[in-house]
């Protein structure tokens, strides 16, 4: 039996430096209260056209519990990335606990537009 080093479902997945540039993002984002966390906020934040991206922990298991997902964003338009620990993007979205998944959400009068535009073309790079 071969092991994976990583899920093949989790696609596009970040890698080590467009990891720490979206947990920085989500950092900043969670104090300026622009981010939603969890499934659920997610999916609501999507059907309401809030979100700027979507950022999925590609370590759930099973996985199968998130991947309605990236179908929602991809219909809305709106790109998504996986990154490697639901451990780490808890730390950043500023919680205990593990987080599967969590976006950012859009804010005109916020001074972090230009950020959130530099990662969300980067994610889009990943989805070409």
């Amino acid at each position: 039996m071969t092991v994976e080093a990583e899920p093949p479902k989790a696609y596009p997945l970040a890698d080590s430096q467009l990891s720490i540039t979206i947990h920085d993002l989500i950092q900043q984002a969670a104090n300026c209260k622009q981010l939603k966390v969890g499934a659920n906020e997610v999916a609501k934040s999507l059907n309401r056209a809030l979100s700027e991206f979507v950022v999925l922990a590609a370590d759930v298991d099973p996985l199968d519990i998130l991947l309605h997902l990236p179908l929602l964003a991809e219909d809305k338009n709106v790109p998504y990335v996986f990154v490697q620990s639901k451990q780490a993007l808890g730390r950043a979205c500023g919680v205990t606990r593990p987080v599967i998944a969590c976006t950012v959400i859009e804010d005109d009068k916020s001074q972090m537009k230009s950020q959130i535009q530099q990662v969300r073309d980067a994610i889009e790079k990943l989805l070409i």
